[in-house]
């Protein structure tokens, strides 16, 4: 009894009791944070540029959004068993090379075709360059400032980082940072959107609300931003107060919808390399035969998992012949709910499909 009341006494102390949820309690941890390091990086809030308000307000929304969706799909039991066994697996020899071709190259994607890949490489890395560069400047954790010797000075978290010549290289890409992913960022929209278009299959599968949608959101985001510069060098400013709230409406609203959209597989991506880890890692050990074909298709590990998860979720796959339906390879699977439904037994044919490896 005096034990029991002991541990609710610590339990009463933890600091999972002073939030609604593991959500609440993420969310407030990383705002804290980055108030904390924007003290740091404004310097005591001595350098804040108001007309990034918006842009701060917008980007803690989507943090929260963010951390609702991702804490929300990491509960879920087979995305809480891959992330638990991949981060075990993190410091794999393997992980570097699978970040790399995952994260910087996208080589799954070249495996579908060149153009695709471009697409999603301009697309991918505007969107990553796009954020490199305005996440430090709302928060003020980087600004520049201006001498009168035509230097400007590149401050990082309060300190001075370094001069550069303001019409030198270093300036210049600086200055167009920008302006390069919005034109990446275009490109690729482009590209999406006349495939989405012209291929058939593509038009087949499409919605306007899912597909497009998120495509036109970025597209907006990114020729308004442009304009704001052409606005600024060719008209001397005419015009930039108005086209500057536009923008910085088509920025919010697009963070605030990301992560709930189709865009939300950008900041979800990194959790690939875990996922990657886990299969590469099982597959190594051991791999499991299929009950009709006896193709080697997957992990034991990986298999064990999906039957233990099916459990979980009260959904139960175990046949009449005596084996689970998570221990046939896709091919087997198909061919035996065909089965089910027609009564003949289509999975005992050892044909594969002359499509299971197609490519597309």
């Amino acid at each position: 009894m005096q034990t029991n009341m002991s541990s609710q006494a610590k339990s009463g102390r933890s600091i999972n009791d002073a939030f609604a949820s593991h959500f609440a309690k993420s969310v407030f941890l990383t705002i804290v944070g980055l108030a904390v390091l924007t003290f740091i990086g404004t310097r005591m809030f001595t350098h804040i540029d108001l007309n990034l308000y918006g842009y701060m307000v917008g980007t803690i929304v989507f943090i929260g959004g963010f951390f609702y969706r991702f804490i929300a799909w990491g509960e879920r039991p087979p995305t809480k068993n891959i992330i638990k066994k991949g981060l075990k697996l993190l410091f794999r020899r393997n992980t570097a090379k699978t970040a790399f071709n995952h994260l910087a190259i996208f080589d799954f994607i070249r495996n579908r075709g060149v153009y695709r890949w471009i697409q999603h490489i301009l697309i991918g890395w505007g969107c990553v360059l796009a954020c490199l560069v305005t996440f430090p400047l709302v928060f003020g954790w980087m600004y520049f400032t201006m001498e009168e010797n035509g230097y400007y000075t590149i401050v990082l978290f309060g300190m001075n980082v370094m001069k550069v010549n303001a019409e030198g290289v270093i300036a210049f890409f600086s200055y167009n940072a920008l302006n390069i992913a919005a034109v990446m960022v275009i490109a690729g929209v482009c590209m999406a959107l006349y495939r989405r278009l012209k291929n058939m299959q593509a038009r087949a599968e499409q919605t306007f609300i899912y597909d497009f949608l998120p495509l036109y959101m970025l597209l907006f985001v990114s020729i308004t931003g442009l304009l704001l510069t052409f606005m600024n060098i060719v008209m001397h400013g005419h015009g930039q107060p108005i086209m500057s709230l536009i923008h910085q409406f088509s920025v919010i609203v697009t963070l605030i919808y990301l992560p709930f959209g189709k865009l939300a597989h950008i900041p979800f991506r990194p959790m690939s390399v875990l996922a990657r880890n886990y299969r590469e890692h099982y597959g190594e050990q051991s791999m499991k035969e299929c009950k009709v074909c006896g193709d080697k298709f997957v992990s034991i590990e990986q298999s064990n998992d999906v039957i233990q998860v099916l459990g979980i979720n009260d959904i139960e796959f175990e046949m009449k012949e005596g084996f689970h339906l998570a221990e046939l390879c896709l091919p087997c699977r198909r061919k035996y709910r065909i089965s089910r439904f027609s009564g003949f037994p289509t999975h005992q044919i050892k044909v594969k499909e002359a499509n299971q490896n197609a490519k597309g």
